[in-house]
């Protein structure tokens, strides 16, 4: 299922799916929301990325020391290492990198 958009609601961030119906909730303590992606969603928790799906069940981290967040879209979120672009899945494993100065 497609996630189509994460929004804040008092404590929690309500996910939605492409016909508008909320599918799932998360406990917005300490987490900050960094992107959306297609089935996915990325959040920062202390020196983690946190990768969750529609359900709002974690699907992996990353240590997020010396990254900068990017981007999300599609089946990868993007971080800034340096002067790398990289990229992720949705499992923090990652799919490829380019220079950037």
């Amino acid at each position: 299922m497609a996630i189509s958009d994460v929004q804040v609601k008092g404590s929690y961030y309500q996910i939605f799916d492409s016909n508008g119906k909320k599918i799932s909730e998360l406990y917005t303590s300490g987490l900050d929301l960094l992107g959306v992606a297609g089935d996915f969603f990325v959040i920062k928790k202390g020196s983690y990325f946190i990768t969750y799906d529609e359900n709002s069940k974690k699907i992996a981290e990353l240590y997020s020391s010396g990254l900068t967040y990017k981007s999300a879209a599609g089946s990868t979120f993007n971080v800034k290492k340096g002067s790398y672009i990289v990229s992720y899945d949705k499992f923090c494993k990652k799919t490829g990198e380019r220079y950037n100065p």
